[in-house]
């Protein structure tokens, strides 16, 4: 397979090596366990962890909206890379519960942190997005068109999360993880290869309903709970584990690796029963699975870049570590990220 860094750009140049450089995470100070859940709906600690292996998640405040949790997170990840706010060229922020249908996030982004050169946009695949953002900000900065990109997964799902449906409010949380992506040197970390997919024709397993053109806001569309997240939770288990193992192999394949390459699979934190039988599968053992769902719970596009960052934090991952990331999203989506640290 060849060099990525020689095949050409569409320009005739050789594409850039590019790798992060930087990377920030943001939790919301409060603290939701589930004992506190058993006071609000029909449920137990017990038939949390086992089900989920969550015991806490985070909430944002009230007055927190998912652009103060991102810029929280990018500010620390350009902190880390050396970059100054005001050299940033490209923001793409991932999220389901953008502060507002429009401007996108990524602007209301770029203005709390003065990054006025940057293009920016805001990107929808559910919980895979972050690893959607990922894939295309390193095209454009591989390519030579865009310096630097600062990719962000930040949400607020309490926002939108129904509190007297017990089998979807045990599971989701506030919070954001940005990285920095830039060129590299010969012996700088880098991605590898990147995979994406969607399945349309599954959008029911795992949708909201409401806010949109087809069901716009209407006291009508309140009272009939549209406008809060609804799960098939046994479908989607079965098609999240056949697909996110797919990618994951299709991702090795494209960076001509295979699973003994990897150092550490880092999967969407969604549910842990997903997360073993995926590793399962994949033959990777649970020790080289970096898992924090126990105390951030679902926080879509953000568990990845959340999960990276408080990883590298503590040393759990290092340079030279070959991760592979991989996720699954309402759509539905998935995707794999194979990268070097």
């Amino acid at each position: 397979m060849p060099d990525p860094s020689t095949i050409p750009a569409p320009g005739g140049a050789p594409m850039r090596k590019v790798g992060i450089a930087g990377l920030g995470a943001y939790s919301p100070g409060k603290v939701l366990a589930n004992a506190d859940l058993e006071k609000m709906v029909d449920t137990s600690d017990q038939w949390i962890v086992e089900r989920t292996g969550i015991r806490t998640r985070r909430v944002a405040r009230p007055d927190q909206a998912t652009s103060d949790l991102a810029v929280e997170a990018s500010r620390g990840a350009l902190a880390q890379a050396g970059i100054a706010p005001e050299a940033v060229e490209l923001i793409v922020v991932a999220t389901v519960t953008p502060d507002m249908p429009f401007p996108s996030t990524a602007c209301v982004l770029q203005e709390r942190l003065g990054s006025f050169r940057a293009a920016c946009f805001d990107l929808n695949a559910a919980c895979s997005g972050w690893l959607y953002a990922m894939d295309i900000a390193w095209q454009c900065v591989r390519s030579g068109r865009y310096e630097n990109a600062l990719v962000v997964g930040a949400e607020k799902l309490t926002a939108i999360t129904d509190w007297k449906d017990r089998n979807t409010c045990v599971l989701f949380g506030d919070g954001a993880g940005a990285a920095v992506l830039a060129p590299t040197g010969p012996s700088g970390g880098e991605i590898r290869s990147a995979y994406l997919g969607a399945d349309g024709r599954l959008q029911k397993l795992l949708y909201l309903p409401g806010g949109g053109s087809r069901n716009p806001a209407s006291h009508e569309s309140v009272e009939a709970r549209l406008h809060y997240i609804r799960m098939e939770g046994r479908e989607v288990f079965k098609h999240a584990v056949t697909a996110m193992i797919r990618a994951a192999e299709i991702a090795l394949d494209r960076a001509g690796l295979t699973i003994d390459d990897v150092s550490w699979l880092v999967p969407h934190q969604a549910n842990v029963r997903i997360m073993s039988a995926v590793a399962k599968r994949l033959g990777i053992p649970r020790e080289r699975v970096i898992s924090i769902i126990d105390h951030i719970g679902n926080i879509s596009a953000a568990s990845i870049p959340v999960a990276l960052a408080e990883a590298a934090a503590d040393g759990t991952i290092k340079p030279g570590d070959t991760l592979l990331l991989v996720a699954f999203g309402g759509g539905l989506t998935w995707g794999a990220v194979v990268l070097t640290m």
